[in-house]
């Protein structure tokens, strides 16, 4: 007689709607969606890698505490010119400062990534991509601005949307940019007994 093993709950600790989508990209549907609203600002001369990875793991550890017997996914992606933390674009001149900052020049975008299981057990993961921007004149910021696809994103800008057209080249993970990291994702969750069916 075969004994049913119960199914592990996925719960997404974010309220991104790119990040549901990416993981539904590769036939990963969480459960439940619950983000974590906690304080995102960055500590004193923190770092745009640690802040990514630090973020993400709060989330996992508020969203686990919610969900006993649950595994639990966060994430976090941070916008770096250098050693400064582009913020995430609520309003036009944010996004206008974002793009001026980023026009003809490389960032990188920070993914953080953590997992909790039911057992108290955790995994995390770092993952870095480089983004090189063209050189923006000011119609191509403007018709950029008016498509409102800046708003909410770390950095002003969405690669998967309107603003792919001003990126010459990048290095690393692509989801990553989006939002999260699928390759280090997915072989976290594969580790807690998540996978695609």
């Amino acid at each position: 007689m075969s004994e049913c093993v119960p199914r592990l709950r996925l719960v997404l600790a974010s309220a991104s709607p790119r990040r549901v989508a990416l993981l539904r990209q590769i036939g990963i549907e969480p459960a439940v969606i619950d983000p974590a609203d906690i304080d995102e600002s960055p500590t004193r001369d923190e770092l745009p890698a640690l802040h990514a990875a630090r973020l993400a793991e709060a989330k996992a550890k508020v969203v686990a505490a919610r969900h006993p017997g649950a595994v639990v996914l966060a994430a976090d992606t941070v916008v770096a010119c250098g050693r400064r933390i582009l913020p995430k674009a609520e309003d036009v001149g944010t996004a206008r400062t974002c793009l001026e900052r980023l026009s003809g020049r490389r960032h990188r975008v920070y993914g953080g990534v953590a997992v909790h299981g039911p057992d108290g057990r955790s995994a995390r993961r770092l993952v870095q991509s480089v983004v090189i921007f063209k050189v923006l004149s000011p119609p191509d910021i403007e018709a950029y601005l008016a498509t409102g696809e800046w708003r909410g994103k770390a950095g002003g800008y969405a690669i998967q949307g309107r603003a792919a057209a001003f990126v010459r080249q990048i290095g690393g993970s692509y989801s990553n940019i989006v939002g999260l990291p699928l390759f280090e994702a997915a072989g976290l969750l594969g580790g807690f007994g998540i996978r695609a069916p």
